[in-house]
């Protein structure tokens, strides 16, 4: 993800900075010290999050916040600041988060990881409005019975000898089949292939975790641990940003 630090104080800019660039899905961190330049940044950098400071010497931040209303895209908005005061007025400009100066590095992480599956699932619903009628639902055969199953509910697919099992929100379907015959029926803005055993959704994914060989684990909404074998990491830290 990009990111875009607004504060007219240099230290202040430097070590949220800092903060910010500890993050794994964080790519790039660019700053600005007014609103002009803060309008030019975001041309360059198309930020997805902007930490924005309310005083910024003779302008006020609000300024900046208001302008972001206009756009298409606006990038997740949180306003990074000392006064606790102007907490109701920065969410009356769609504000998505309030940091308060001194940071901490807990808190930080804690809105990165906010604004990160925000993101994602903007992306989930803009990649659901194109695809209403080809992604609406599929069936699974299972039990004797035929069930329609919506893909956004699909958390995972797995694969285990003859038995494809499909976990979504509710319950776990155990099909036949192959896994490429269930991913060819699943929104490929919504899942990705971690394992040859293995498919997820990204909005779905809680944790992810190093694991052996340098490879990865990741621990679905569900509970589910799923691995991230070497042959598809570079495609899974891709598609999520940790980059």
């Amino acid at each position: 993800m990009h990111v875009l630090l607004v504060d007219d104080e240099l230290l202040a800019r430097e070590e949220l900075n800092y903060l910010v660039s500890q993050h794994p899905a964080v790519s790039s961190v660019a700053q600005a010290e007014s609103i002009m330049e803060a309008m030019t940044k975001m041309m360059e950098h198309k930020p997805d999050i902007l930490f924005l400071d309310i005083h910024l010497t003779d302008e006020s931040g609000f300024e900046l916040a208001e302008k972001l209303v206009t756009l298409s895209e606006p990038p997740y908005l949180v306003f990074a600041t000392a006064y606790d005061d102007y907490a109701l007025q920065a969410f009356q400009v769609n504000a998505s988060d309030y940091l308060l100066k001194p940071f901490e590095e807990k808190r930080v992480m804690e809105i990165i990881n906010k604004a990160r599956k925000q993101i994602i699932r903007n992306q989930e619903v803009v990649a659901q409005n194109q695809n209403t009628e080809q992604w609406s639902t599929f069936p699974i055969h299972s039990d004797d019975r035929i069930f329609l199953i919506h893909p956004e509910t699909v958390q995972m697919v797995s694969v285990d000898e003859r038995n494809i099992s499909v976990f979504t929100d509710e319950k776990c379907y155990v099909t036949t089949g192959t896994l490429s015959g269930i991913e060819q029926k699943l929104p490929p803005a919504l899942f990705i292939k971690t394992h040859r055993s293995f498919i997820i959704n990204v909005t779905k994914v809680k944790e992810i975790q190093p694991w052996f060989n340098h490879t990865l684990q990741v621990t679905m909404e569900n509970g589910e641990k799923v691995p991230v074998s070497r042959s598809y990491l570079k495609a899974f830290k891709s598609r999520l940003n940790l980059e």
